[in-house]
C-alpha cells in the first residue's frame, strides 16, 4: 500500500470509487488519438477494410482471438495515469504505439484467420502451441523480428505474427534494410505479400466480441491495484550488501562531491527497468521489483555517490542488475545460495 501512499491526495480520492462509475470513455480521452494514428498506419498500408474497434478495459489484449483491442482503463484519465505511474510505470507515447501496433497484428490475424493456412503455421509455427507466460528466449536470435521488449516475438507464434505484423506497420521502420540477411525477413515479406492480398478483402471474422469493459468492472480503483500487487512475483530476499558497498565504495566521511546513492539510483528508475527488461525477457513486474529493492537497499545501507562517476555507477548497476536478470532465466533465481 506504500505505493498508494505516495500518490497525490487527488489521486487517492478516487481509491474507493468503482471503475464502472468514473465515466470513463475511449472518445476524447488521451487514448483516442493513439487509435487514431493507428488508423492512419493501416489506411497508409493499404489495408482498406480493417479497422479493429478499441474498447477500454482491465488490460491490453486481444480477448479469446477475437479481433477487438482491449486498451488498460487507466489510460483514458490522466488521474488514473499518475496513479499507474506511482504503481507500474505508466507507458508513454513511444510505448503506447507499441502496444496498439502489436494487438492489431493479434486483431488482423485473427480478423483474416491467417493461423489456420498452412502457410502461416510453416513460419510461425503451430497456433495451439501451449502458452506459457515464463519462456527462455534465445537473446540476439535472428529467426525473430524484435519489436516489444524482452524478445517478446519468441514467446509463441501467435506473438511471432504480432511482432513481425508491428515491425511491418510502424512508419519509417526500415524493415527491408534492418532485417537483410535475417530468418526473420521470410515472415516480414510475408507479412507484406498477406497486406497486399487482403487490402480490399472483409474480414473474415468482421466484428468481434469484448471481453469485460470498463461499464462492467465493479471494483474500485484501490481493490484493482491491490490485487494487482498481491498477484505481483517477489524476488525475494536477496543478498545485496556487499556487492552496492563495492559498487558505491565512497567513504562516509566524504562530504564533498557526494550525494545519497539512492537519489541516483530513483531518477534512473525506469530507465534502468526499461533496459533491464528490454535486453534480457524477464518479466517487467518482476524486474521492476528487483531494481526497487537494489534502490532500497542502497537506501537501507545509507550508501553515497560521487557526483563525478554517477555515469560509472549507472553502467555497473546496470551490468548488476542484468547478470541477476539473466541468471533468474538460466537458473529461477536473481541469485543462488
Amino acid at each position: 500500500m506504500a505505493n498508494f501512499e505516495r500518490a497525490p491526495a487527488d489521486v487517492q480520492e478516487i481509491l474507493s470509487k468503482p471503475i464502472q462509475q468514473l465515466g470513463l470513455k475511449l472518445e476524447g480521452s488521451p487514448i483516442e488519438r493513439f487509435v487514431e494514428q493507428l488508423y492512419k498506419e493501416l489506411g497508409a498500408k493499404g489495408l482498406n477494410k480493417f479497422r479493429p474497434r478499441c474498447y477500454l478495459t482491465d488490460e491490453w489484449g486481444c480477448p479469446n482471438m477475437e479481433p477487438v483491442i482491449g486498451v488498460p482503463f487507466y489510460l483514458a484519465d490522466p488521474k488514473l495515469q499518475r496513479l499507474e505511474a506511482e504503481m507500474n510505470d505508466v507507458e508513454d507515447a513511444r510505448q503506447v504505439m507499441m502496444y496498439v501496433r502489436h494487438e492489431a497484428g493479434h486483431a488482423f490475424n485473427y480478423a483474416y484467420a491467417l493461423y489456420r493456412t498452412k502457410e502461416w503455421r510453416s513460419l510461425f509455427g503451430p497456433f495451439r502451441r501451449p502458452y506459457r507466460e515464463n519462456y527462455r528466449p534465445v537473446p540476439f536470435s535472428r529467426q525473430f523480428v524484435r519489436h516489444m521488449e524482452g524478445w517478446y516475438a519468441q514467446k509463441h507464434p501467435d506473438e511471432d505474427f504480432a511482432e513481425t505484423f508491428a515491425v511491418w506497420l510502424t512508419p519509417r521502420s526500415n524493415w527491408r534494410k534492418r532485417y537483410q540477411g535475417w530468418g526473420a525477413m521470410q515472415k516480414l515479406l510475408y507479412m507484406d505479400r498477406i497486406g497486399h492480398q487482403l487490402r480490399d478483402a472483409d474480414p473474415v471474422v468482421a466484428h468481434g466480441d469484448t471481453d469485460i469493459t470498463v461499464d462492467e468492472m465493479d471494483v474500485t480503483v484501490g481493490e484493482f491495484y491491490q490485487r494487482a500487487l498481491d498477484q505481483q512475483l517477489s524476488p525475494g530476499e536477496l543478498p545485496l550488501d556487499a556487492d552496492l558497498c563495492d559498487i558505491f565504495n565512497v567513504s562516509k566521511r566524504r562530504r564533498k562531491n557526494v550525494r545519497p546513492a539512492v537519489d541516483l539510483l530513483r531518477e534512473s528508475r525506469k530507465v534502468l527497468i526499461d533496459k533491464v527488461t528490454y535486453w534480457t525477457g524477464v518479466q517487467r513486474p518482476l524486474v521492476k521489483k528487483l531494481i526497487e529493492t537494489i534502490v532500497a537497499k542502497a537506501s537501507d545501507l545509507g550508501l553515497s555517490a560521487d557526483i563525478k562517476f554517477e555515469r560509472d555507477y549507472l553502467t555497473e548497476v546496470t551490468a548488476y542488475a542484468t547478470t541477476m536478470a539473466m541468471n533468474y532465466i538460466a537458473r529461477g533465481k536473481f541469485i543462488l545460495p
